[in-house]
């Protein structure tokens, strides 16, 4: 067998599943938030505005070499110009399984058990581990970035199966029906396809207050990315549905006498599933960027919840993007990484090419 032959057809299958062990990562993450975030989102210390990255240390107070990482608690120095520094007089170990604010585990079950942290029972408030730093208010970053994601990767998705849904159920029925019923489908279809998705979600979203409860605003949100996004699928289910209905296995199933229905959900939509799984997950991603761009403007999640787009607002403060740009856009790399973690799963997907 020809090596190179070989090497083409496995890296399409190694880049889909690293595409998908990113997208298992990033879902672990929505489910175990409350675990894996270290502080509670809201939570301020206003003593501590920007502060910076933890500093890692691996040495005592007696300059022994310690293995276990510890961090030092730090002080305010300059409010003017936001700069810190150490209190080398005592450490602080990092270790994994610490004990925490309190939570509710998928809302049922009440632990105050978080990943990693820092703890001391010799002082009620020992110095926080910071990450990505803290942002304005005192607020940790990576916490709040950790409850971001579960926002936006829970919307887009359940948006996505909506619109995907209601899209096939217009796109196929429009595909077999007669000329009138397809006619005035197609053409709402293609009214819908006309006008710019991003503005017509601004305009159905300023139809309601802006202040809504995370619950509440997830579930508009939801809605509005069903309503606004199934014209796509609707027409691709369509044309998949006129290409296939002459074929030999949908009139060997007229002529045993199926009935319509079941000739249309059981012999020509899994046949032409394929494509349309393809068209679904590329929405994904742009109804993520949808529901980050609401935010962003003001008129999505509204703080003191966090999403991507309300933290990346933050970018606007040329002085904070200057200071610590990889902090600011770390929900921007969110975004990025699991866009391309999508994309690679469809690339791993397609057919080698000999």
């Amino acid at each position: 067998m020809d090596e190179s032959k070989f090497h083409s057809r496995k890296k399409p299958n190694a880049i889909r599943y690293v595409g998908l062990a990113i997208i298992a990562a990033f879902y672990l993450t929505v489910l175990f938030a409350e675990f894996i975030a270290p502080y509670p989102y809201q939570q301020q210390r206003r003593n501590e505005p920007r502060a910076p990255v933890s500093s890692l240390h691996f040495r005592d107070t007696d300059g022994n070499f310690q293995l276990r990482p510890m961090i030092q608690r730090i002080r305010l120095e300059d409010p003017l110009s936001m700069v810190y520094a150490e209190d080398a007089s005592k450490v602080y170990p990092v270790e994994f399984l610490v004990r925490g604010a309190p939570y509710a585990f998928a809302g049922l079950i009440a632990s105050d058990l978080h990943l990693f942290g820092v703890s001391d029972v010799r002082e009620t408030e020992p110095p926080k581990l910071r990450l990505l730093g803290s942002d304005e208010l005192g607020r940790d970053r990576f916490s709040r970035l950790i409850y971001a994601i579960r926002f936006s990767l829970i919307v887009a998705p359940l948006g996505t199966i909506l619109a995907s849904i209601l899209g096939i159920l217009i796109g196929v029925v429009s595909g077999y029906a007669p000329r009138l019923v397809d006619n005035l489908l197609m053409g709402a279809t293609d009214t819908m396809l006309s006008l710019p998705t991003l503005i017509l979600i601004l305009a159905a979203r300023a139809a309601f207050p802006l202040e809504l409860p995370p619950l509440r605003a997830a579930v508009l949100l939801i809605l509005i990315f069903a309503l606004t996004g199934w014209a796509e699928i609707a027409r691709l289910a369509r044309g998949l549905v006129v290409s296939v209905r002459e074929h030999e296995f949908v009139l060997a199933a007229k002529a045993s006498g199926v009935t319509q229905p079941r000739i249309l959900f059981r012999h020509i939509l899994p046949n032409i599933s394929a494509p349309i799984i393809t068209q679904a997950t590329l929405l994904v991603p742009a109804f993520l960027l949808y529901e980050v761009s609401l935010s962003f403007l003001g008129v999505g999640v509204q703080e003191p919840e966090p999403s991507l787009g309300n933290m990346l607002s933050a970018a606007a403060d040329l002085t904070q993007l200057q200071r610590d740009p990889l902090l600011i856009l770390a929900p921007a790399i969110v975004i990025f990484v699991f866009v391309l973690a999508i994309r690679a799963t469809m690339y791993g997907s397609r057919p080698s090419v000999n």
